[in-house]
């Protein structure tokens, strides 16, 4: 061990004991991509970059090279598809302590139902994930999103790949509009540790520990650790946050790597629905008015994700990958949630509780390689997957009635009253099982021309247990999706490309009922101009998505498979320096999302929440004083143009919204620095999302947040 490590010899050995008390089979694997070999020298350079990427960083880069996402070495000039890059950089930039302080940022991006502050939920070009499970979430090329998922935080979090289009010819079962690949810091070969305390509004208190190093000749390790306890603008509520995060990286010998990354995040709030629309109109209370009961104390969401991953380099053109990932997921807790909205404003409410549990298991192999055919260069990547989903439910809930109302009055509401118990209302056990091969080719065609090609098979199998009625449901559907996409490398900095793909979903079963799956097809345009310190993207998409949920004609309590929506438009991003001192990220989106058939929705209706427009921009300038010491001033906006409050209901509208925000450092010293975030600066009122009148979401008030940063 280095001798001048200020890490303590005992501490290091705690950790070991304490990381190695971990069972093997609890361990899963993370699948950042997968690279040909390259020699021993550039493999370190590549995964162990400098110490200055611990903890948050200054005067990085906003723009990237590669996305690992895609499992191909080409370059995102020449990869035909549009994917943005949130690099460290970029999201410290932001002041970014969770997923939800990014997406704004992000083209075609449009925020989703977050069922009450317990998870992430977003639309890319006007497609949603499942209401259930939230959007299409991969975590170091693992499904991070089946489950019931925490709010993501990003202590330790490297950056995060915005996949637009569909990726469902590498991941399966997947929305065409993007995928999130979220991915982990890695352990470094040189020792760096970093401290960051936060304080702000409403009573924010954070601390995070960010801490590398090589523990021998051949082991490294990284932990993150982060606490958060916070009050909010809403009235009766607060979140606390646990997050640990450890990662190992073991060499076994100059060709072969083991890779361990653990997560155990644990987020604890009231299920808080927002405000209520009142005769159709916003604003009819105050922003902060809490509508649920505060004698429900907390919802919690507990996830704890492992991720093993195998490597081994059998030539200077030839490497293969096997990865294992378990993730446990559980939510609990009671609610008070609307229900029904009297003229005279009394709002009627359920109280329901909730024990959901779920448990993920994932295995991957993969082999990736460079080979020459009559003289054109391929990459190739075949892999398998296999994963079994179980997921167990139990709800318990009480509907209000005229004798029992469980009631409040919106504008005078009083807390306190007798609660009533919830009884029986869902029990069941749902298993999946989903077994794959794929294949995918990225070949050179010549010096300015790039074709990539892929195939997936999916077999999927699903079954229900209602454990009330005692029926049970079963579906084995199938899938195959393909993709093909060609660039054109105009000169050293301009590219052009087009893509066609498929992607599918399964509609899982319900009531007793199967469904056939959502099948989509996608065309895409797109222009990229890339240099060495920016870059940007410009497409132009058209996505149709058949077999959606629909009402049945000859019973509306049931649905069918039969519905269809489109969405087209164009997204543009930017990101990158435009001067020594000048970092700037930028978005643009147009969209135009609606029903195209329908049994009980208008065709040309809108989709829940998505704009027509959105847009984004954030500018940093960084300096340094006469003495040396560095600082930054930066200023950014978002706009997010009016959207659909409510699904079949074309006179209900959330108004378009925009907000500022500011962002400064000042460092200190060299290893220390002061930062100012400033979110929602003019206090704008406006309101984030909405699942109907009766569940809306007000975005939060204006939020100043002041923290120190040590690295030693």
């Amino acid at each position: 061990m280095n001798k001048n490590s200020s890490i303590p010899r005992a501490t290091v050995l705690k950790l070991l004991a304490l990381m190695g008390s971990i069972p093997l089979a609890g361990m899963a694997v993370a699948a950042d991509g997968m690279k040909p070999a390259k020699s021993q020298q550039q493999q370190l350079q590549q995964q162990l970059p400098t110490v200055e990427t611990v903890g948050r960083s200054d005067s990085g880069s906003y723009s990237s090279t590669e996305a690992s996402g895609a499992k191909t070495e080409m370059t995102l000039r020449e990869l035909p598809q549009s994917v943005r890059v949130m690099t460290r950089q970029s999201l410290d930039d932001l002041g970014a302590t969770k997923l939800d302080d990014v997406l704004d940022y992000v083209g075609g991006v449009s925020r989703q139902n977050n069922f009450g502050g317990l998870w992430d939920n977003i639309a890319i070009r006007g497609l949603a994930g499942n209401e259930n499970t939230g959007m299409a979430t991969l975590l170091n090329g693992f499904s991070a999103n089946r489950g019931f998922n925490a709010p993501r935080d990003l202590a330790g979090v490297e950056r995060i790949e915005f996949l637009k289009g569909p990726a469902a010819a590498l991941y399966g079962s997947s929305e065409p509009g993007g995928t999130l690949h979220v991915v982990s810091k890695k352990p470094l070969n040189t020792w760096g540790h970093a401290l960051e305390l936060y304080a702000g509004s409403d009573a924010q208190r954070r601390v995070a520990l960010d801490s590398t190093g090589p523990l021998t000749a051949n082991l490294r390790y990284r932990l993150n650790i982060a606490a958060e306890d916070k009050d909010s603008f809403r009235a009766l509520v607060s979140s606390q946050r646990r997050v640990v995060a450890p990662s190992l990286s073991w060499s076994l010998s100059a060709d072969t790597r083991l890779d361990y990354v653990g997560e155990w995040l644990r987020h604890a709030t009231p299920l808080d629905r927002g405000v209520v629309a009142v005769n159709g109109k916003l604003d009819a209370i105050p922003r902060e008015r809490f509508l649920g009961e505060p004698a429900d104390g907390d919802v919690t969401v507990s996830n704890s994700t492992h991720q093993l991953m195998l490597t081994r380099d059998w030539s200077d053109l030839w490497r293969s990958r096997v990865a294992l990932s378990l993730r446990d997921t559980t939510m609990r807790g009671f609610s008070t949630e609307p229900s029904a909205l009297l003229a005279d404003g009394t709002l009627r409410r359920q109280r329901r509780y909730r024990d959901y549990a779920s448990d993920d298991v994932a295995l991957q192999a993969e082999l990736q390689g460079k080979l020459r055919i009559a003289g054109v260069e391929h990459e190739v990547l075949a892999g398998a997957e296999h994963y079994r989903f179980e997921m167990d439910t139990l709800m318990l809930r009480v509907n209000p009635s005229a004798s029992a109302p469980y009631a409040v009055d919106i504008f005078n509401p009083v807390y306190g009253q007798a609660q009533p118990t919830p009884l029986a209302n869902t029990s069941t056990l749902e298993t999946q099982h989903n077994s794959a091969i794929y294949l995918q080719d990225a070949i050179k065609l010549s010096a300015d021309w790039r074709l990539i090609g892929g195939l997936r098979v999916d077999d999927f199998r699903q079954t229900l247990d209602n454990r009330r009625n005692g029926q049970q449901t079963r579906q084995q559907p199938s899938a195959t999706s393909p993709r093909l996409g060609l660039s054109w490398l105009a000169n050293e900095q301009w590219s052009a490309y087009a893509s066609l793909g498929r992607s599918f979903r399964p509609n899982v079963s319900s009531g007793g009922r199967n469904f056939e799956p959502e099948r989509s097809n996608t065309a895409e345009l797109g222009l990229k101009w890339h240099s060495t310190r920016a870059g940007a993207t410009l497409a132009l998409f058209d996505i149709r998505k058949r077999n959606v949920l629909t009402s049945d004609p000859l019973d509306s309590s049931l649905q069918i498979a039969a519905g269809e929506v489109r969405s087209r438009g164009l997204d543009f991003d930017f990101s990158g320096e435009i001067a020594v001192h000048w970092r700037v990220n930028a978005s643009l989106s147009y969209n135009e999302a609606e029903v195209s058939r329908d049994n009980s929705l208008a065709v040309g209706s809108r989709l829940l929440n998505v704009p027509r427009i959105n847009a984004s921009v954030l500018a940093v300038y960084e300096g340094r004083f006469d003495n040396g010491q560095r600082w930054s001033l930066g200023a950014g906006a978002t706009h997010t143009g009016s959207r659909l409050g409510q699904t079949g209901v074309s006179d209900f509208d959330l108004p378009a919204y925009t907000v500022a925000k500011l962002v400064a450092y000042w460092r200190l010293l060299p290893t220390m620095r002061l930062s100012l975030d400033v979110d929602n600066l003019f206090d704008q009122r406006y309101y984030s999302s909405s699942y109907s009148k009766l569940w809306v979401t007000p975005g939060a008030a204006r939020q100043l947040t002041l923290g120190l940063q040590a690295k030693f």
